[in-house]
């Protein structure tokens, strides 16, 4: 997600708080891109009209849509014989014409698909709760949809409303919240003026600003064909950050949880700023907590109050004494939901039972979350360590083998983890009566691993633990135990010499062969020759820093990303070593191909910036869809449906720079096989300011939903009162609810003939 913090505050979203020496895959390796003029290739028409329907047709990219039909013979002659009848056409995937970049303010899907609205922010989940206004007077919020809907999943429910692998036109939906616009604190759409811009806030404000952050679960249901929520449903519910949740795993208990919420350490309140997501094998949502620390302040004088190992911690967290928070919510009066966000050692306790000094402890991990159970506690995993929590993906689970999930850390010169579960799966745990217990069973114990990798295509995973004398040792931070390893796994990570890389956000398993594939989205501080303890140099898996122009702007380091992925060693999942190669570079198509166009990317593939990352299981298409500011001159973000080989499909590739005194650097990376017309094109471009993310369908495969983050998040507050000065009016332009404020919101995508999405 892109930050939008106002005044005097630091950018939450792309934080970089990694100052360890840990190498960058080979530190030695710093280079300088060779002359490069802008990189602009030719900018394709929107070729889309304005939509006013609510479910719109697919207006993206021209030519066939690539179904085929049989090629009736010629009628013998003279007297010809009745022609047969025609065929239904053969599944193709990837068999869609591809869509064309875009800067409309509109949804563009592909010929032959139809899309619809169906849950937007301030959308009602109770009965009781009035329809959404969206004129700022609506209140209410913890009973309706919140903000910045993100990563989502699919569970299905039978006639008798019991989980069901196989339902398609009935469910619930589990959605997260990531944050919401704001320009200088307050999350000015929400409120009928805009919101105070200065501190202190008021308390109505900052309790509607809390309550649209966390997760929904929200009931859908296809009638006659159409999908919609499912008003008032039992189902529905929310987590807000003042829910009450349970703490699990190795760090329930321990002294750097103890609040004056939870003095003994084994809860906490809320999940904040939830980004990706999971599902677990027997049945669960999983939520990633991400750029969670920017919500807290702490004192001018905090590091001196505190005096202890707990300020090299907050720092490495992104947590400096004296910050602004994003909102202020802290300013909002006395009360605890708003002292609780000051995390200062106020107190005279010895062990913060009286003070929030410990609060930030209790954010930024994998929480476990019973979509069909609203009256069972949510649950923070911290054996699956804390950081910036993008998704959680699981490999496929074997009878007999531990279960495994592999997370990034989004930030700049973060680590990619998995973790290894101690028990083996089962196979009777994939319908259990108590799903949060399985939970416990295969979450709470195991081992953490984080990634490091070499020039030659190999890697290790490197164990994060307190017996690893690599952690225990480590002369940056006195670890005293299992538990604080798991609260401060960044700080392990540094310990034992991870591999920094470009932000690495969602990942992925493919269901055909296993591979795990991770969006590593960009990193403005990756340099050729690096300056400061932010920069970092080229690496193998990171081996790009070039200059894009955006108009007259120079963006630095690798601004477009590129997705890597893995390969486990013979022992699978619970492997220490893999086999590693870039599957695609983001970049515009008329990039340099030996330097930035590494993938040889056309007009219908091109991209910049890929962030969420699915794999189908119904089709096996890997969706890819982009948060991107980089290429926004020339398009919308978008979403690309691909169709990925193997690792080791493409082969080693040296990149050769020449540095400021002109000396030669070389390196060396490994390249997947560049993609074909069949096998990438873009399916999908979203609004103005908008981020694609969420993805999840119904187990056949013909309906699938996808998220449109912040639309028109790049509107200036003063405008407010003048809608045509809008940067974004989705979907209000498509026909969905009043009002013109821009929202956050579902969409379903079907295809007109039935088929399989992505055919």
């Amino acid at each position: 997600m892109k930050n939008l913090a106002g005044p005097k505050q630091i950018d939450f979203n792309d934080e970089d708080s990694n100052t360890s020496p840990n190498p960058t895959f080979d530190s030695v390796l710093a280079a300088r891109l060779s002359r490069r003029g802008i990189l602009r290739g030719s900018v394709g028409t929107a070729g889309t009209a304005l939509l006013g329907g609510l479910a719109v047709a697919g207006c993206g990219g021209g030519g066939s849509n690539g179904v085929s039909f049989p090629v009736l013979p010629p009628a013998p002659a003279p007297a010809p014989s009745p022609a047969p009848a025609p065929q239904p056409p053969t599944e193709k995937l990837l068999g869609f014409g591809a869509v064309a970049k875009s800067l409309a303010d509109v949804v563009s899907v592909p010929v032959g698909y139809s899309f619809s609205v169906i849950y937007a922010l301030g959308d009602p989940l109770t009965s009781g709760t009035p329809a959404y206004k969206n004129d700022g007077t609506d209140t209410a919020f913890e009973n309706r949809a919140g903000d910045h809907h993100d990563g989502m999943e699919w569970f299905g429910l039978d006639a008798n409303g019991k989980l069901s692998l196989t339902a398609t036109d009935r469910g619930v939906l589990a959605v997260n919240h990531e944050a919401t616009t704001n320009e200088s604190l307050s999350s000015f759409f929400l409120h009928a003026n805009g919101g105070t811009s200065t501190l202190p806030r008021p308390a109505s404000e900052v309790d509607k600003e809390i309550a649209i952050h966390g997760i929904s679960v929200v009931e859908v249901a296809k009638t006659s064909g159409k999908w919609a929520t499912v008003a008032g449903s039992n189902f529905n519910f929310r987590l807000t950050p003042l829910s009450d949740i349970e703490i699990t795993g190795p760090a329930r208990g321990s002294s750097l949880l103890i609040t004056k919420y939870s003095t003994n350490g084994t809860r906490t309140r809320g999940t904040l700023n939830n980004c990706g997501t999971g599902k677990t094998p027997w049945g669960t949502f999983l939520t990633g907590e991400e750029n969670w620390f920017g919500y807290f302040t702490r004192a001018a004088a905090d590091d001196a109050a505190r005096g202890d190992k707990s300020v090299v911690a907050l720092k490495r967290y992104g947590s400096t004494q004296g910050g602004a928070s994003r909102h202020g919510w802290e300013s909002a009066g006395p009360e605890d939901r708003f002292a609780r966000w000051i995390i200062s050692k106020a107190g005279v306790s010895t062990d913060g039972s009286d003070d929030y000094r410990n609060e930030l402890n209790g954010m930024g991990y994998i929480v476990e979350v019973d979509p069909l159970d609203k009256a069972k506690t949510a649950r923070k995993r911290t054996a699956l360590g804390r950081f910036a929590h993008e998704s959680a993906a699981f490999g496929k689970p074997t009878v007999g083998q531990p279960l495994v999930v592999y997370m990034g850390d989004d930030a700049r010169n973060e680590y990619m983890y998995k973790f290894v579960s101690t028990a083996l799966w089962a196979a009777a745990d994939a319908n259990p009566a108590d799903r949060l217990a399985i939970g416990d069973k295969y979450l709470n114990d195991g081992k953490l691993y984080a990634a490091k990798f070499n020039a030659d295509g190999t890697g290790t995973w490197l164990e994060l633990s307190f017996t690893n004398a690599a952690v225990s040792g480590y002369a940056g931070y006195a670890f005293s135990n299992q538990a604080d390893v798991a609260v401060h796994s960044r700080i392990a990570g540094d310990a034992v010499g991870a591999t920094k890389m470009d932000r690495p956000e969602w990942g992925g398993v493919n269901p055909a062969n296993g591979e795990i594939y991770q969006t590593l989205t960009n990193n403005s501080n990756r340099r050729l020759e690096p300056s400061g303890s932010s920069q970092v140099a080229l690496d193998a898996a990171n081996p790009r820093a070039y200059v894009d122009m955006k108009g007259s702007t120079s963006q630095p380091g690798n601004p477009n990303g590129h997705l890597l992925r893995m390969k486990e060693g013979s022992a699978g999942g619970a492997a220490t070593t893999f086999t590693w190669d870039i599957y695609l570079f983001g970049a515009e198509a008329g990039a340099d191909k030996g330097m930035v166009n590494i993938s040889s990317l056309t007009a219908d593939q091109d991209f910049s910036s890929p962030d969420g990352l699915v794999f189908s299981p119904a089709t096996g298409i890997c969706w890819i869809q982009t948060d991107d500011g980089a290429y926004t001159d020339v398009t919308n973000c978008m979403m690309l449906a691909a169709l990925p080989g193997k690792v080791g499909d493409g082969g080693a590739k040296t990149l050769s720079y020449t540095k400021a005194d002109s000396s030669k650097v070389d390196v060396l990376t490994q390249v997947g096989k560049a993609p074909t017309a069949d096998t990438l094109k873009r399916f999908l471009v979203g609004p103005v300011g908008c981020e694609l993310t969420g993805f999840c369908e119904t187990p056949d495969g013909k309906a699938i939903f996808v998220n449109i983050q912040h639309p028109g998040e790049t509107t200036s507050q003063a405008n407010l009162a003048d809608p045509s000065k809008y940067t974004s009016r989705w979907p209000s332009n498509a026909g969905y609810g009043a009002g013109s404020r821009p929202r956050s919101a579902t969409i379903v995508i079907t295809k007109n003939d039935g088929g399989r999405i992505g055919t």
